[in-house]
């Protein structure tokens, strides 16, 4: 048995796994977690980092075997398979500098910039018909007077005497295993970048930031039949940092409610009042106004009796198919039948009326030997079961010597 699991734990999977064991679970739990799956978890990069950081470990013969005897302390051992490294170290060396939180300098970039994920709500109008929209934005570019070096003239920057030039300090943090270890985490006085300017040296533009902010001006396409949370990525139009491509612009897309219409895939939903007389004797009317703003009429067959709840199908007037808008999903319809109000009642004649519906019910059978008249009042549906929670109460704390059970049948 190890003395530490964590990292078995992570990985779903015994201790004595075998190796092919440990990679399956590997896969599938980097599928679940990856972060690219989970754009709204600002957790899953993390997630998905550990776990590829115990995959390195137990999947390594001798790491595995000093991880069993002696734990993530083991590996940051003198003649370890850690040489000597703190267990975070370890973990950067393989999965670049940032990992379970830390940010350990620029080089944790791995090529680009950061991406910006931009939340922005749309009608299903929007995604039935599409939409072109601009925007003003802001965001960090390089410089263009000291050209991302943030120095004035042929200034040159000098070691930070925080950090001594490395771009990190020391911290003390809890490992997940429970013990404490040092680890490293960016200088908060040279930014990660390990030197610094004098004041006087800077550039009078960016004032030695080596970027600046500038307004630009972007168009995103909502394209026919796209989804809610479905992604619209600008490349390379994020934030830009000297030396490094800039980042992505990710809008990720809130799709609001609509009154009338529900979607699922590429299906709509939607209700539609009919009138007794329209469910009894049919009807040739538009019925309902679309996304795109065509009126759909719908003729019923004769003889047809539509019952409340009955539902029917418009094949071909659903959403738009993503990116193939001339194929559309099915449009299916509720009716929900509108019954007279008491005013009508009063401006008919009863007995005429009577004559041509269908005849009353006759009392139940068989025919109980009792009858009560009952009263009756108005409600509300709503207050169903309200106070049921008050019927009864469990006082097993107020005489645990009592033998008789608190709550007896009614």
């Amino acid at each position: 048995m190890p003395v530490e699991t964590h990292l078995y734990e992570l990985l779903d999977v015994t201790f004595d796994a075998s190796e092919e064991d440990i990679k399956k679970a590997y896969r599938k739990k980097a599928k679940e977690h990856h972060p690219d799956k989970n754009i709204n978890d600002p957790e899953a990069g993390q997630k998905f980092q550990e776990m590829a950081a115990a995959y390195e470990i137990l999947s390594d013969g001798n790491k595995r075997a000093v991880y069993d005897t002696h734990g993530m302390e083991g590996l940051s051992g003198p003649g370890s398979g850690g040489h000597g490294m703190e267990a975070e170290e370890i973990f950067a060396q393989f999965f670049g500098r940032q990992m379970f939180g830390f940010d350990f300098g620029p080089d944790a970039r791995r090529g680009k910039g950061e991406d910006s994920i931009i939340p922005h709500e749309v009608t299903l109008e929007d995604l039935y018909n599409g939409k072109s929209i601009k925007m003003n934005m802001e965001k960090e570019v390089v410089c263009a007077v000291c050209k991302g070096s943030g120095a004035r003239g042929n200034a040159k920057p000098k070691p930070c005497s925080t950090c001594d030039g490395q771009g990190w300090t020391r911290i003390k943090t809890r490992l997940p295993s429970g013990a404490y270890g040092m680890a490293r985490a960016r200088c908060t006085d040279c930014h990660g970048h390990g030197e610094k300017l004098k004041e006087k040296e800077r550039c009078k533009k960016c004032k030695g930031e080596k970027t600046i902010k500038e307004k630009t001006r972007q168009e995103i396409f909502v394209e026919k039949g796209m989804a809610d949370r479905q992604r619209i990525v600008l490349a390379g139009a994020g934030d830009q940092q000297p030396g490094i491509p800039a980042g992505d612009v990710i809008f990720l897309l809130k799709v609001l409610p609509h009154e009338s219409f529900e979607r699922s895939g590429d299906d709509l939903l939607t209700h539609v009042t009919i009138t007794l007389s329209e469910a009894l004797l049919g009807f040739s009317r538009i019925i309902l106004t679309h996304l795109d703003g065509r009126g759909v009429k719908l003729t019923t067959p004769p003889g047809k009796v539509i019952k409340p709840q009955d539902s029917i199908v418009l094949r071909g007037e659903g959403m738009p198919v993503y990116r193939r808008p001339d194929e559309k999903g099915d449009l299916y319809v509720i009716f929900d039948v509108e019954m007279p109000d008491d005013q009508w009642l009063k401006t008919v004649d009863v007995k005429a009326v009577e004559a041509v519906l269908p005849p009353k019910r006759l009392d139940v059978e068989p025919h109980p030997e009792v009858v009560d008249e009952a009263d009756f009042e108005e409600s509300d549906i709503v207050d169903f079961g309200e106070g049921n929670d008050d019927d009864w109460e469990d006082d097993d704390d107020d005489d645990d010597d009592d033998d008789e059970p608190d709550c007896r049948p009614q």
